[in-house]
């Protein structure tokens, strides 16, 4: 096989391949009932044409006949007058009428016979018609019923190509959730870890540290105080005691010299 052989069976394999997917049976059954509907047409328009040429035909014999049977009369007035030179004239011309009269009658049995045929190819035609009409609906119906059976068993079974869509784009949309649910749950480990600052609140966590040092230093403060007070405590009285006993040993004093003196 040559190339340019191969190519154009290929090309032919494509484009059937291409036309089977794209056929639609119920638009070809509609198609090709309308093409017999059509025939059928013409198949009535061609007996109507018939019977009309016979009925042409018909009434031609009968004028034919009428002038045939004049010419007679005047033939045999021609004769009850002694003229018998026009009596052969008239019948003459009545043999003539005859011979087309018997020519159209042939031709009236043909057209008869042409008529009939075809109104009995008329009739089986229209049957056939009627037929495939029916049939053409059944089918139709048949396979519209298989067609939404099998849709309803794609969209049940997620195999057909809309379902497949959703489903895909639920696994993304799933993928998607479970990635960011990661992430932050990644950050907020990182976040409680130290390793992550929360960079949104930097100032109010300025604003609590802040307050958490004031609060440090005054507890430091008044623990600083509370120490201080409990250290000071009894030296701040040895001082007053001696410096009582000091004052109470002088009038002693006194009073000692008092005597002496």
């Amino acid at each position: 096989m040559g190339m340019w052989q191969r190519i154009s069976l290929i090309f032919r394999s494509k484009a059937n391949k291409a036309l089977d997917r794209a056929e639609d049976p119920r638009e070809t059954l509609d198609y090709s009932y309308q093409r017999q509907v059509e025939l059928l047409s013409k198949v009535r328009r061609g007996v109507a044409d018939v019977a009309t040429s016979r009925k042409r035909v018909e009434l031609q014999i009968n004028q034919l006949e009428q002038q045939s049977g004049k010419l007679q009369d005047q033939a045999q007035k021609a004769i009850s007058m002694n003229r018998e030179d026009l009596a052969r004239e008239a019948l003459t011309r009545k043999s003539g009428l005859t011979t087309q009269i018997n020519d159209l009658r042939t031709q009236h049995a043909q057209l008869q016979g042409e008529e009939e045929k075809l109104t009995l190819a008329q009739q089986r035609l229209q049957a056939k018609v009627e037929a495939f009409r029916t049939r053409k609906e059944t089918i139709k119906a048949t396979y519209t019923a298989a067609e939404a059976q099998t849709r309803i068993n794609e969209a049940m079974s997620g195999i057909g190509d809309e379902m497949g869509d959703v489903g895909a784009a639920i696994q993304r949309a799933e993928d998607k959730t479970a990635q960011m649910q990661a992430r932050a749950g990644a950050i907020d480990e990182l976040i409680a870890s130290g390793a992550l600052d929360d960079v949104s609140a930097v100032g109010a966590g300025d604003d609590i540290a802040r307050e958490l040092d004031a609060m440090s230093s005054q507890a430091d403060v008044e623990a600083e105080l509370a120490a201080l007070k409990a250290g000071s405590g009894p030296q701040a009285i040895e001082p007053a005691e001696t410096g009582g006993a000091i004052l109470q040993a002088e009038p002693e004093k006194e009073s000692t010299e008092g005597n002496q003196g």
